[in-house]
């Protein structure tokens, strides 16, 4: 999906978050990571939307999982293996 051409509010980002065992949130240097069965929706929803009201970009679904935002620190990690799923 191209967030670009098609707008992922809340209710509709939370629809699909829902299903990833682990979200990774990206806002600046802050990265967070959230249990999408555990933790609050709306904290998660406050980390992920961006101002706009969309899904923040980059989102990548990553096995059962998803990185969203940018840290260029966030995806060397996960390139090395110390975030795998």
């Amino acid at each position: 999906m191209d967030a670009r051409k098609e707008k992922f509010d809340s209710g509709a980002a939370w629809t699909r978050l829902q299903g990833g065992e682990r979200i990774i949130a990206a806002k600046g240097k802050k990265v967070q990571i959230f249990d999408s069965k555990t933790d609050d929706r709306e904290t998660i929803l406050k980390s992920v939307m961006g101002p706009s009201g969309n899904l923040r970009a980059p989102t990548l679904k990553i096995k059962e999982g998803f990185l969203i935002g940018f840290n260029s620190d966030l995806y060397e990690r996960w390139i090395r293996g110390e975030l795998a799923q």
